[in-house]
C-alpha cells in the first residue's frame, strides 16, 4: 500500500514516464518537434573548425564531479558532448586534449573519445595523450590544465560540467591566449563567471539538452518533450495554486502538503 505522503509523488513519476514515452514514439514516427537554437552548441562546430584552421588543438574537460555523485548528471551531459566534440574533431582532423580529475571519469572519456574516432574511420590519429588524467587534487588539476593550454597553444577550450571556484582560473588561462570558449554548468556561483569571460555559456537545462541537440536521437529528443510537458504542467499548479491563494482558497496547497512530500 503506497505511503499518503508520497503517492502523488508516485503518481508524477508515472505520469512523467508516460509522457516521455509519448514524446519518444511522436519522434519516431517523424515528428520532430522544433528545438529552439542554443547559440553555445552551435558554437562548437565554429570552435573547432577555427581550431582545424589555426592548426592547434582543442581543450576540453568535463569538470570535477563523479559519475556516481550526486552531480553526476553534469558530468554525463558533459560526456555526451564530449562524444560530439570528438566526432567533430576526428572528422576534420583537429587534435583534441581531454583533460580530467576523476579517475573513472577519465577511463569513460577515453573509451568515448576512443569509439568516435574508430567511426570516423581515424582510430590512427587517437593518441594516448589525447586524454589524459591530471590530478585528484583540485587546484593541482587547474594548475595543470592552465600549463596544457599555453605550452600546447589551443584554439578552443570547452568547459562542460560541475566545476568549483576553479573555474575563473581555467576560463582566464584559456582568454589570455585568445581561445574561444564554450561553457557550461547548473553551478550558480560559477556560472557568473563564465558569463563573465567566455565567449558561449550554456546555463542550466541547456546543458542537459545538450546531447538530444546535437545527436537528434528519438530517444532523446522524446526525453526532452516529455520533460517540457512536466515543466509545463508544474507552471500549470503554480499559476493555479498562486490564483487560488489570492481568493483564500487553500485547497491545492493543502493537497500538495498532504500528498506531495
Amino acid at each position: 500500500m503506497l505511503n499518503p505522503s508520497t503517492s502523488l509523488s508516485f503518481l508524477w513519476l508515472v505520469l512523467l514516464s508516460l509522457a516521455i514515452y509519448y514524446g519518444t514514439a511522436t519522434v519516431r514516427k517523424g515528428k520532430t518537434p522544433y528545438l529552439r537554437p542554443i547559440a553555445g552548441l552551435n558554437a562548437i562546430e565554429e570552435a573547432v573548425g577555427r581550431a582545424t584552421e589555426m592548426g592547434k588543438p582543442v581543450h576540453y574537460t568535463p569538470g570535477l564531479a563523479a559519475v556516481d555523485s550526486e552531480n553526476a548528471p553534469e558530468t554525463l551531459a558533459a560526456l555526451d558532448i564530449l562524444g560530439y566534440v570528438a566526432t567533430l574533431c576526428a572528422n576534420l582532423d583537429c587534435e583534441l586534449i581531454v583533460t580530467n580529475i576523476n579517475p573513472v571519469t577519465h577511463s569513460i572519456s577515453t573509451e568515448i573519445v576512443r569509439q568516435a574516432f574508430r567511426a570516423a574511420g581515424a582510430e590512427d590519429r587517437f593518441k594516448p595523450d589525447t586524454v589524459r588524467f591530471l590530478s585528484s587534487a583540485q587546484f593541482a588539476y587547474a594548475s595543470q590544465a592552465m600549463g596544457i593550454m599555453h605550452r600546447e597553444h589551443i584554439a578552443a577550450n570547452m568547459m562542460i560540467g560541475r566545476f568549483g571556484s576553479e573555474a575563473l582560473h581555467l576560463a582566464e588561462a584559456a582568454s589570455q591566449i585568445g581561445a574561444i570558449q564554450v561553457a557550461g554548468t547548473t553551478n550558480m556561483y560559477q556560472l557568473c563567471f563564465f558569463v563573465a569571460t567566455c565567449d558561449y555559456t550554456l546555463l542550466g537545462d541547456e546543458m542537459f539538452a545538450g546531447g538530444a541537440y546535437v545527436s537528434r536521437e528519438p530517444h532523446r529528443i522524446g526525453s526532452i518533450i516529455g520533460q517540457d510537458l512536466g515543466k509545463k504542467a508544474c507552471i500549470g499548479l503554480i499559476v493555479i495554486g498562486a490564483v487560488l491563494a489570492t481568493f483564500g482558497q487553500k485547497f491545492l496547497t493543502d493537497f500538495l502538503s498532504k500528498y506531495g512530500q
